[in-house]
C-alpha cells in the first residue's frame, strides 16, 4: 500500500522535487493548503488555518504517515502544531517555536554559545521614544521577530534611518506579527522574553564575513548534517544573489560550524525534525557567528541537491516521517556543483514585458537541466511587488548546474543575458552583482 504525505503548500514545481526522492512512486503527495496561502499571504489568521488544515487531516480516508514542509511561517509552525495533533514524528511545538522567535533564540544561543551569538536588543517599534530602547551601537540591523526573506530588514547606520525604517516596520509588521502571536499563544513563553512578541523587533550586531548554512536533521537524538550550502551576497553584502552547492569553505570550518549546529540544537531541545542553520565565519579574525536556525528543509536548495546527489532534500523528511535518517554520501548526480540564483534589479521600475512561457522552454532547452521562475509580475512596479527585501527587487530564480564554479557562473552569466525584459526606466536586470567566491 503507498504511504500517505501531506505537504503544505505544494506546488508543481515542488512536486517534481519530491518524485525524485528514492521510493517516489510508494509515495503519495497531497497538498494541504494552496502555495499562496503559505507562502507571502497578504493577511492570514493562523488559528483558522489550523483549524482547516486539521478537519482536512481528520477526513482523509488513509493513514498519513508524515507531513512535510519546505516553507517559513506559517508552514513551520502549522508543521509541529498538526504533527504534535496526529502523533507524527516532528519537533515540538515549543522547539519550533522557540527557533522561530527571533529574540527569544538570540537569548538561547547567547546562554549556550555566547562567543556565536552577536549583540542584540528587542525594540518596540511602537514605543514612544524607540531610541531609548537600543543598547547596541550603529550600524546594526533591524528586523521584525517574525518576517523572512528579509522584509522589513534594514542596516541602520544613524537615527535618521532607525526613525524612517520604523515608520516602514510599524506600517507591515502586523501581517505577519499578529498570526505569529496567534502561534506563541498555544505555548509558554518564558518571563525572560516579556512582552517581545511577533509585532517587535531586534536590533542586531552586523556580522562580517561569508555566509555558509547547514542542512541536517534529528532523530531521536542521532544528529546528521547532509550538505552544506554557501549563501552569496551582492557587492553591496545586502541582498541575496545565489544559493551554491556544495560549500567552497575549507574543511576546518566547515566541522567548525557542524559542530556548533548540534550543540545549539540540543541546547533548544530540538529533535526529530529538519534544521537548517546560517553562519558567518570572518576568516582573517577566524570567527563565527550564528545568524538563525530554521525548522525546515530549504526548497530553495532541492534543485541543487538532485543535481549533486540525484535526489531532492526532501529525501530528508520523508525518511524522518519513516524512522530513517538520511545519508546521502553514495548519492551522486550528473554535476559537481549547482546553485540558485537570484536575478535581481537595483531600481524600481514598471515591469512591461518579461520572458513567456514560450521563451522560458527554449531557453531551458539551450541549457539543459536549467529552470527559470520568473518572480516578477508584468504590469507591476517593482515596489509593489510582494515580499521584496529592502534594497533590491527579485525578478527570476534560476537553476543551474555544472562541473566547477567557473561553469557555473558562466552559464548563469549567458541564461541571464538570453532572458529579456522590458522595464519603464529602459534598464536592464544587473547580473552582474554575482562574483566568484575564492578563500
Amino acid at each position: 500500500m503507498p504511504k500517505h504525505f501531506f505537504v503544505l503548500g505544494l506546488d508543481p514545481l515542488r512536486l517534481s522535487f519530491l518524485r525524485c526522492v528514492h521510493g517516489a512512486d510508494n509515495y503519495r503527495f497531497h497538498p494541504l493548503f494552496d502555495i499562496s496561502e503559505v507562502v507571502n499571504p497578504a493577511t492570514f489568521d493562523y488559528d483558522a488555518m489550523l483549524d482547516q488544515a486539521r478537519r482536512q487531516l481528520e477526513d482523509f480516508p488513509d493513514p498519513i504517515a508524515g507531513i512535510i514542509g519546505h516553507w517559513d511561517f506559517p508552514t513551520s509552525v502549522l508543521l509541529a502544531h498538526l504533527s504534535q495533533d496526529r502523533g507524527l514524528r516532528s519537533a515540538s511545538l515549543e522547539a519550533v517555536l522557540k527557533c522561530e522567535h527571533k529574540y527569544w533564540c538570540r537569548l538561547e544561543q547567547r546562554r549556550a554559545m555566547p562567543d556565536w551569538t552577536p549583540d542584540f536588543c528587542p525594540v518596540d517599534p511602537f514605543a514612544e521614544t524607540p531610541l531609548a530602547q537600543l543598547t547596541i551601537d550603529y550600524p546594526f540591523w533591524l528586523k521584525p521577530i517574525k518576517a523572512h526573506s528579509s522584509f522589513l530588514g534594514f542596516r541602520i547606520e544613524n537615527a535618521g534611518q532607525f526613525g524612517e525604517a520604523l515608520r516602514k516596520i510599524r506600517a507591515g509588521i502586523h501581517s505577519f506579527g499578529d498570526p505569529f502571536n496567534q502561534a506563541l499563544a498555544h505555548v509558554s513563553v518564558p518571563d525572560e522574553v516579556g512582552p517581545v512578541d511577533g509585532n517587535w523587533c531586534i536590533a542586531e550586531e552586523i556580522i562580517g564575513g561569508k555566509q555558509c548554512g547547514i542542512e541536517g536533521a534529528l532523530l531521536d537524538g542521532d544528529y546528521r548534517v547532509h550538505g552544506i550550502v554557501d549563501t552569496v551576497k551582492d557587492n553591496k553584502r545586502q541582498s541575496f544573489t545565489r544559493y551554491e552547492y556544495p560549500s567552497v569553505w575549507p574543511r576546518h570550518a566547515q566541522d567548525r560550524i557542524c559542530a556548533a549546529g548540534e550543540k545549539l540544537l540540543r541546547h533548544l531541545g530540538f529533535d526529530n525534525s529538519p534544521f537548517g542553520i546560517e553562519f558567518f565565519w570572518d576568516a582573517q579574525k577566524n570567527a563565527f557567528k550564528v545568524l538563525e536556525v530554521n525548522t525546515r528543509i530549504s526548497q530553495s536548495h532541492s534543485d541543487q541537491f538532485i543535481k549533486v546527489h540525484g535526489v531532492s532534500n526532501h529525501q530528508i523528511p520523508v525518511d524522518l516521517a519513516l524512522g530513517r535518517i538520511t545519508d546521502l554520501g553514495d548519492c551522486r548526480g550528473d554535476y559537481r556543483t549547482a546553485a540558485k540564483f537570484m536575478l535581481r534589479r537595483y531600481r524600481d521600475a514598471l515591469l512591461e514585458q518579461a520572458p513567456d512561457d514560450e521563451e522560458i522552454k527554449r531557453i531551458e532547452r539551450e541549457f539543459p537541466d536549467s529552470k527559470i521562475v520568473i518572480t516578477a509580475d508584468r504590469g507591476r512596479r517593482l515596489s509593489e511587488q510582494s515580499m521584496q527585501d529592502s534594497y533590491s527587487f527579485e525578478i527570476a530564480n534560476i537553476w543551474l548546474g555544472a562541473q566547477n564554479q567557473r561553469e557555473l557562473l558562466d552559464k548563469y552569466h549567458r541564461l541571464a543575458e538570453a532572458l529579456h525584459f522590458r522595464f519603464s526606466d529602459g534598464g536592464e536586470p544587473e547580473p552582474f552583482q554575482f562574483n566568484r567566491v575564492r578563500y
